[in-house]
């Protein structure tokens, strides 16, 4: 039942960046990744093992109240003061973006079915999902055009290490993690500064335009 509940989890953080590839409207990309944050926290506590729970269970509300509320929350924020609602014109299209996410997905599952996995894990979809989380968020932050999807970029390339992580709890210090959800906070406290300020000094939030800046005459 626990092992049935894991794939499932991870089966829905896929369709999640399959979502995230395919669409253009930003609102519904910071609600994926407050999904994708609570999902990560369910999966925190069905991945523990026997022993002393206490540290999985905090660290899955970190989880939840970080990556599925506060990160969406400031990322909202940015949102609203840039005036954006979609990301228009992407170096990547979105057909191909999800073409290209099939690929990916393909090449993670090859990958994964190779890796020697534990065996307090049980579950083999997690190595593969967490690989495919990782080569999304890298393709959104080199494929798309507004600083705002690029840090959603970042936020599910930080997932997929994230889900890396818990998957091997037993092995690893919490301190870890919980180092980890720290310094995501403060990059995307960062980057919220960044995208308030891009907007109000050039009147948009597209990345690729800032490189006219060095075509200005002092």
């Amino acid at each position: 039942m626990i092992l049935q509940a894991i794939d499932t989890l991870v089966v829905l953080l896929i369709l999640t960046n399959l979502l995230l590839l395919g669409t253009n409207r930003l609102n519904g990309c910071i609600r994926m990744i407050a999904f994708q944050g609570f999902l990560l926290g369910v999966l925190a506590i069905f991945l523990q093992t026997p022993g002393n729970p206490v540290h999985i269970f905090l660290l899955a509300a970190g989880s939840m109240i970080l990556k599925g509320v506060v990160f969406p929350w400031l990322l909202s924020r940015a949102l609203r003061e840039a005036h954006v609602r979609r990301e228009v014109d992407p170096f990547v299209g979105f057909t191909l973006s999800l073409i290209a996410g099939g690929a990916a997905l393909a090449v993670a599952v090859s990958l994964g079915a190779r890796l020697p996995l534990p065996e307090a894990l049980g579950s083999t979809l997690v190595f593969p999902g967490a690989l495919f989380m990782i080569f999304v968020g890298f393709f959104l932050i080199v494929s798309r055009r507004t600083a705002l999807s690029q840090v959603l970029g970042y936020l599910v390339l930080e997932n997929g290490i994230y889900l890396c992580g818990i998957a091997l709890i037993h092995d690893e210090p919490v301190l870890i993690e919980m180092g980890v959800l720290l310094d995501v906070f403060v990059a995307v406290f960062i980057m919220g500064i960044m995208i308030f300020h891009i907007q109000r000094e050039f009147d948009h939030i597209e990345t690729d335009q800032l490189a006219t800046l060095k075509d200005v005459e002092p």
